[in-house]
């Protein structure tokens, strides 16, 4: 992979590690983001404003999450993909089921999803530790640290059921 020039003083080997990393960051975040707003669009019964509200936060929070991969990696050389035939080809995640009766099925859903990308963040924490770069490490650790709260949020509703 060739970067684009930068005077990030960064080794380019490092760089190049953290750029594929970020870039997974992204396309599972991207797959978040899609799968919160699937669940927005689609809830119905009774909870319906919390989880309609609720599940629009997690997709605000997973546009973050992608924006601080794209906007490091690109700052490292790097080329951010977040087209849908990447996303599709490259998710980690399990494709979002459409066809639930109630609102926390929705919410059951979300927080696979949430939990599964809050698990690969781990990786990504470990691996750019790993690789020396401490300020995506860093990153990482802020998306990671947001997965788990709306996480919690999502699994709240959940309790009991």
């Amino acid at each position: 992979m060739a970067l684009n020039h930068t005077r990030n003083t960064l080794d380019e080997k490092i760089r190049i590690e953290s750029v594929n990393l970020l870039n997974r960051g992204l396309v599972n975040g991207i797959d978040v983001q899609r799968q919160a707003k699937q669940a927005h669009w689609n809830v119905h019964g009774p909870g319906f404003i919390e989880l309609h509200l609720l599940f629009d936060e997690v997709y605000t929070a997973a546009i973050e999450w992608t924006d601080l991969c794209a906007e490091r990696l690109v700052a490292l050389g790097g080329v951010a993909d977040g087209r849908v035939q990447t996303v599709s080809k490259k998710t980690e995640l399990e494709p979002y089921k459409n066809e639930f009766e109630r609102g926390l099925d929705h919410a059951a859903a979300l927080a696979e999803a949430l939990a599964a990308y809050g698990e690969i963040t781990r990786g990504l924490i470990d691996a750019s530790a790993k690789a020396e770069d401490a300020v995506t490490s860093d990153l990482f650790t802020q998306i990671g640290r947001s997965v788990d709260e709306h996480l919690w949020k999502v699994e709240a509703h959940l309790r009991g059921k």
